[in-house]
């Protein structure tokens, strides 16, 4: 048996004070039993010397006798005293073990009041008989309540006893689960809790089973939080599954990408495999945060709003989450929405050059008769036999010159108004400036308004379109033109200005002002009787696509500044001098 001399598990408390209660008693029994023969062998003695004193009594046999006697005396006091000892030394033995034997039982006693499991043992019949304190507490029921009770049991739930029944009986057949049973049970105040159940047989010494161990643990919050992160989790991938985006996580491993979730519109472009993962990522290995990038998949034939991600997974390893967004329709939008805003941007050149037309034809008509005439003139001369070198030679100069005046219009026109693809690239502002001018000189000089513009010596480059920006600035050119026709100032003003990064353009004129300027870059709306309501829709539509502004204010002095700013083009580098910067669109 175990001693609290020697190493122990249990706590020393426990044999401490199973020893105070047994201590100064194991010795008492030996110590009375050999006060009594000594005693009997005191009044012994006393007896013998009362027998010597009388000497008439001794004979040699009597003597003989009575020594024979002594002997045997003594033999017994030896064996007694012998087994006083032996009876001591096992008193004492038991006394440990019996103290060993009262810690033991208070330890193992004291580890099932502080569980927090419920036990319970059934006996072959089904009868209960054992309860702990905490099987009490958990049902609200006595020890007394339940020792010895059958069936049915005060916790079980009112009008399910022949579930609880069936229970009990595959409890007390054996074919209980190894992970348990859950069962629910009601308290003895009516509250009901759900718990998690395990069985076990219990045997006897003897190895012959004697009944059921049950070890039984409430379960009813768990149970709670476990169903609402099951709902949750329900209600999250219900969410991922029914989105348009294709999402999916991988994660970087030696033989490639792991998929580790795929939702339903991945699963149906891509299947269950990482490769659409891998495409749609373009090559990319670095880290993604907020970036967002256009991809055409081959395997799809799709083309997608992709999404990257860095972010830790639930086992600590850092993988790639990517949001794909099916933008097949957009861009087949957009490239129809292009296609038709180019063809409305030619519908309005060529809209202005209609307008302009009866102004044309009589710009084209004075070289052209210039040339006529010198060309008359010239052969009137060589008929009449008069004609000096010096007078026909300058007489062919001019004409040359007026022929090359009605090609650079006819040229103007046809770059005005042919179909290109939009490009931006590096532009001076001067050049965009003469070309629009140019144009609208012509209609100005028929309505006597004379154009100015003021523009700094020292002016960047812009990164325009050209074609477009002349078209904006011939619109404006007109609108002032026309505004200013009934006016008594005869004079459109263009402005120029840097401000750092953008180069702002003002056409100012001096007529008759805005009467609704909130509506004036509505669509199809105009203050000319004659006019669409398109022009000033298109000129913002193109500015706001080179990544400027364009807006109306009034004038001080009466009429409208019109303003639009462009960017600037990004300053060259000495590889580069002699190469314009071009964006396709």
């Amino acid at each position: 048996m175990a001693s609290p001399s020697k190493k122990s598990l249990i706590p020393t408390t426990f044999y401490d004070q199973a020893k105070s209660n047994r201590r100064g008693f194991y010795w008492l029994t030996p110590v009375v039993v050999l006060i009594l023969y000594l005693c009997v062998m005191g009044a012994f003695i006393w007896l013998q010397r009362l027998h010597n004193d009388s000497v008439m009594f001794v004979t040699i046999d009597q003597e003989t006798r009575q020594q024979r006697l002594i002997m045997v005396v003594v033999a017994l006091s030896c064996v007694i005293v012998l087994s006083l000892l032996a009876l001591w030394r096992y008193t004492r033995f038991r006394t440990r073990a019996e103290a060993a034997l009262i810690a033991e039982t208070g330890f193992r006693r004291a580890m099932e009041n502080s569980m927090s499991t419920g036990m319970r043992v059934f006996d072959m019949h089904g009868r209960i008989a054992y309860v702990n304190p905490a099987f009490c507490r958990m049902i609200g029921w006595n020890e007394a309540d339940l020792i010895g009770r059958t069936t049915p049991f005060p916790y079980w739930l009112p009008g399910r006893h022949a579930q609880h029944q069936e229970t009990l009986d595959l409890l007390l057949s054996g074919r209980t689960p190894s992970s348990g049973l859950e069962v629910e049970a009601q308290r003895r105040d009516g509250s009901r809790f759900t718990a998690r159940m395990y069985v076990s047989p219990l045997r006897d010494p003897n190895g012959e089973q004697i009944g059921w161990m049950t070890s039984m643990t409430d379960i009813t919050e768990p149970k709670r939080i476990r169903e609402a992160l099951t709902a949750a989790h329900e209600r999250f991938m219900t969410v991922l599954e029914g989105l348009d985006d294709a999402i999916s996580v991988v994660a970087d491993t030696s033989d490639g990408l792991e998929l580790l979730f795929a939702n339903r519109t991945y699963r149906r472009f891509f299947g269950a495999q990482s490769s659409g993962h891998g495409e749609l990522l373009g090559g990319r290995l670095g880290r993604f945060t907020d970036e967002t990038v256009e991809i055409f998949s081959q395997s799809a034939q799709r083309w997608f709003e992709v999404h990257h991600r860095m972010l830790a997974w639930t086992d600590g390893r850092r993988v790639r989450l990517q949001v794909a967004r099916d933008i097949t329709e957009r861009r087949t939008h957009e490239e129809a929405s292009r296609v038709q805003q180019e063809k409305i941007q030619l519908t309005s050149r060529l809209t202005t050059m209609g307008e302009m037309a009866s102004s044309l034809a009589h710009e084209l008509n004075q070289p052209l008769t210039a040339i006529s005439n010198y060309s008359m003139g010239a052969v009137a001369m060589i008929k009449s036999g008069n004609a000096r070198q010096e007078v026909l030679l300058e007489a062919l100069e001019k004409a040359a010159q007026q022929a090359e005046r009605a090609g650079k219009i006819i040229s103007r026109i046809r770059e005005f108004v042919k179909r290109s693809e939009p490009r931006r690239q590096r532009v001076m502002v001067t050049q965009i400036l003469d070309n629009a001018i140019g144009f609208a000189d012509i209609d100005a000089r028929k309505r006597q308004v004379d154009i100015e513009k003021l523009v700094p010596e020292s002016l960047p480059d812009v990164l325009a379109d050209p074609i477009l920006i002349e078209q904006v600035l011939l619109n404006l050119l007109k609108n002032g033109i026309e505004a200013m026709e009934q006016s008594d100032y005869r004079i459109l003003h263009v402005v120029v200005t840097d401000q750092d990064a953008l180069v702002e353009i003002a056409v100012i004129d001096r007529g008759h002002g805005l009467r609704d300027p909130q509506r004036l870059f509505e669509p199809f709306y105009s203050t000319k009787s004659e006019g669409l309501g398109m022009g000033l829709n298109i000129c913002r539509t193109i500015i706001e696509s080179h990544h400027g502004r364009l807006w109306a204010d009034a004038n001080p002095d009466g009429g409208t500044v019109f303003r639009f700013t462009l960017p600037c083009a990004a300053p060259e580098t000495p590889s580069k001098a002699e190469n314009s910067q071009e964006l396709h669109v």
